[in-house]
């Protein structure tokens, strides 16, 4: 049976009362948040240094199955999320008050398919659009100087141990698809703010990465038509074991974890803490000096009773000039 709205039985849940209404939607809101969106994607290298003054252009596609877990007393059971993904990013380095710097935008395409079973009888919803848009500014404090060309080439040949300190806000753009009638998006309607920090230390061919950061979500108030959703702050940790084999020929070993993120939809709060945690495994291979590929594997486990637990496999090609 389709669902428009997630109806069943000719119900319309949007017309519930609040007092089930509201646990079922924010659960729904939390819990089929649509991948890349996903806060717990442990990407490494998101320090690395990179010479200034040039573009990488990333192509890439994702396929992500998750399986969801709702409280009993909402009737949802054997909830499945498929979602495939086609997003591109662009990304270019610079120097800002002598720092080596960069700016990332990324834009994502979905389609999205949400079965199971609500109150016993089978239902399923779709959706299809763009994904919100990301926007990343980040700077090395300490580290990685701004260099270019055979100035940045001799550096890298003679540095073997190296400690990298860095800092960024991801911004997240209410621009993805979103129809404020309906249960389920692919946009969130409301801007979210990142601050991050890292840490890397490379010794030789070795490199560990720490990324601690804080999403800081701004109100909805279109959801469900005119009600109001809010969000604590989630905190969110990241390491990374890097191995880099030659030039732009390196494997990762991700681990992430999250916690908070606890919902209040008019004001009343929803006793809906998330914990989560991630692991990725990254390989990513040169093609030409200009080219080359990149595959992912992204794991995730819910550590609460409710929550989602998801496979993402995901492929790329990068350009740079």
């Amino acid at each position: 049976m389709n669902i428009q709205g997630l109806s069943a039985n000719n119900q319309d849940y949007t017309a519930l009362p609040q007092s089930k209404l509201f646990p079922l939607v924010v659960a729904l809101t939390a819990l089929l948040a649509p991948l890349p969106c996903h806060a717990l994607d442990p990407e490494p290298r998101r320090w690395s240094h990179l010479p200034i003054d040039e573009n990488y252009l990333t192509l890439a596609l994702a396929k992500t199955n998750a399986d969801i877990y709702f409280n009993p007393t909402l009737l949802l059971e054997d909830v499945e999320q498929h979602l495939d993904t086609q997003a591109v990013q662009y990304v270019r380095t610079f120097e800002w008050m002598n720092k080596s710097s960069r700016i990332e935008l990324l834009q994502g395409y979905q389609s999205a398919k949400w079965a199971g079973r609500l109150d016993g009888i089978e239902a399923s919803t779709a959706r299809e659009g763009a994904s919100d848009t990301f926007v990343r500014m980040a700077m090395n404090l300490y580290g990685a100087p701004p260099l270019r060309g055979e100035a940045f080439r001799e550096y890298r040949a003679s540095t073997t141990s190296e400690t990298i300190v860095g800092v960024a806000l991801n911004a997240r753009l209410p621009t993805g698809h979103y129809q404020k009638d309906r249960l389920l998006n692919l946009g969130q309607n409301r801007f979210v703010l990142r601050p991050q920090l890292g840490l890397v230390h490379s010794r030789r061919q070795w490199s560990v990465e720490f990324t601690g950061e804080i999403a800081l979500h701004g109100k909805n108030d279109e959801f469900i038509r005119f009600n109001s959703l809010e969000q604590k702050p989630l905190y969110i940790l990241h390491t990374h074991l890097v191995y880099s084999f030659s030039a732009g020929r390196w494997a990762s070993i991700s681990l992430g974890y999250d916690y908070g993120g606890e919902n209040r939809v008019n004001g009343i709060v929803q006793d809906d803490m998330q914990e989560n945690i991630g692991w990725k495994l990254s390989y990513a291979h040169p093609l030409t000096p200009t080219l080359g590929l990149k595959a992912s594997y992204l794991g995730s486990r819910t550590q609460r009773e409710t929550g989602l637990d998801s496979k993402t496999f995901a492929l790329s090609v990068s350009f740079t000039w």
